[in-house]
């Protein structure tokens, strides 16, 4: 079975596929049974007893999953598939030797402007599939918050009393739903099938994020191992198109970048932590909106793949709370995304400024496609409610270049030795403010009335030594 979808998902449908046929409904080799496939003893090659045989199977595997709430299997399988359809050439040999040279020198020339050391340790050239065996694991961890909620909303949706659903549904089932407990009897069933349902489309999200791909960096988080730095041949041979620009230079612009993350968050031990956090904050506040989901229902027909993405890919189905907590929370998270790649952009501009002919030109378009984002991005952002964009980069590239030069690049990179010396929100929207505000603070006055306010508060003892740095300092400032 590993050869073909899973039971009843499937990549979305392609022009010039054939329509699904509905349960029950005739198919080209005769009638098709439950779940897409063929009745037993049906003719042709989908109809077998044996095929039906399979069918349940599969289901059976479904039901028995017990991973948590998202079928987590499911959805890397579905992302296989959507990889393998639109088509995943193997790296040549040629290919990975040229990310291996472009990555270390591209992290030769880091070494010129940014304290960081290196934190390259291991370099490698990606597949499409090799990027989702590679990023998945740090896929489903984001997703999960998010996908958790959309089945425990599925499932709650069953707590129906069987006597209030009207005369439409016939005596004798409402009478086999209240043996059961009413609806909520079948709700472990149901709820495995939720998962199912959402892990589908989150791997097929992913399935499609693949395409557009370049690094394992790409989105601005670490998703790959910690110091695995590679590139996507596919990827980087899509983002040259149409640029004017050869090929290797555009390799060595996007080491360049990948190298540039893996010296950030090699060497910042909290930053880590500190960007999932913010997307974990972000995904608390999310929302399921059931109304939506009601009118969703009706429509979500599990043997057909495309009217099932259709049913869960509304736009408002994931919605974040209107409170000020998850407002914080996003602006919590797009700064980080901004400062992130703001200073990203800095020191690839400043090392490729005198060696790549056409660097501005190849940040221009980083710039356009970060803050834009690519069909399957969105797509990704509309089924899992996240979206990975730093709206600020801009501005964020213009705040590093300017602590740059007020600085020097020592006291630029110092601003990451913790994260409450990080600009804000509000400090992307001045850069300038805050690049003048950080260098012409006047602390004279606090210096002058530093010694007396110290022995004022020091003990009787005189042996002990007054603090460089009391609170009467810092609260002055």
């Amino acid at each position: 079975m590993a050869d073909r979808p899973p039971f009843g998902f499937g990549p979305p449908g392609r022009p010039g596929d054939d329509d699904p046929q509905p349960p029950g409904g005739e198919g080209p080799s005769g009638p098709v049974g439950p779940f897409g496939f063929g009745a037993p003893g049906a003719g042709g090659p989908g109809g077998g007893p044996n095929q039906f045989a399979d069918a349940l199977r599969q289901f059976a595997d479904l039901l028995s999953y017990s991973g948590g709430p998202v079928n987590w299997e499911l959805a890397k399988n579905l992302a296989r598939h959507t990889i393998a359809a639109k088509g995943d050439p193997s790296v040549l040999a040629n290919e990975r030797a040229a990310v291996t040279e472009a990555i270390r020198l591209a992290d030769l020339w880091l070494d010129d402007v940014t304290t960081f050391p290196s934190g390259v340790r291991k370099i490698e050239a990606w597949s499409k599939s090799e990027w989702l065996e590679a990023t998945f694991p740090v896929w489903s961890a984001l997703c999960e918050p998010i996908a958790a909620k959309g089945v425990d909303a599925m499932s709650s949706m069953l707590n129906v009393d069987p006597s209030q659903l009207g005369a439409d549904v016939p005596e004798e089932m409402q009478q086999a739903l209240a043996g059961l407990g009413g609806l909520s009897g079948l709700a472990p069933m149901l709820r495995q099938l939720g998962g199912a349902m959402i892990g589908g489309q989150t791997g097929t999200a992913v399935g499609e994020l693949a395409g557009e791909m370049v690094s394992s960096t790409d989105v601005g988080l670490p998703l790959g191992p910690e110091g695995t730095a590679a590139l996507l041949p596919s990827g980087v041979a899509a983002f040259g198109e149409g640029l004017s620009v050869g090929i290797e230079e555009v390799r060595l612009f996007l080491a360049l970048r990948e190298a540039a993350h893996h010296r950030l968050f090699g060497h910042v031990p909290w930053l880590r932590q500190h960007l999932f956090g913010a997307v974990e904050a972000y995904a608390a506040g999310i929302t399921v909106d059931m109304a939506k989901l009601r009118e969703a229902m009706p429509d979500i027909d599990i043997n057909n793949p495309e009217a099932l993405r259709e049913a869960l890919a509304g736009e408002t189905l994931f919605r974040p709370e209107d409170t000020p907590q998850q407002k914080a929370a996003l602006a919590r998270l797009e700064t980080a995304l901004a400062l992130v790649e703001g200073w990203v952009a800095t020191v690839v501009s400043a090392a490729a400024e005198s060696r790549l002919v056409h660097g501005a030109a190849l940040a221009e378009a980083i710039r356009r496609r970060r803050a834009t984002g690519g069909p399957s991005e969105r797509t990704f952002a509309t089924l899992v409610g996240l979206e990975l964009r730093p709206r600020m980069l801009r501005e964020a590239a213009v705040l590093w270049a300017g602590l740059t030069d007020a600085r020097g690049v020592d006291g630029r990179d110092a601003l990451w030795a913790h994260p409450d010396l990080l600009p804000t929100a509000e400090d992307l929207e001045d850069p300038d403010a805050f690049v003048r505000g950080s260098t012409d603070l006047d602390i004279s006055d606090l210096e002058e009335h530093a010694p007396e306010e110290a022995e004022d508060a020091a003990p009787e003892n005189e042996d002990t030594p007054a603090p460089e740095d009391g609170r009467d300092d810092q609260g002055g400032a």
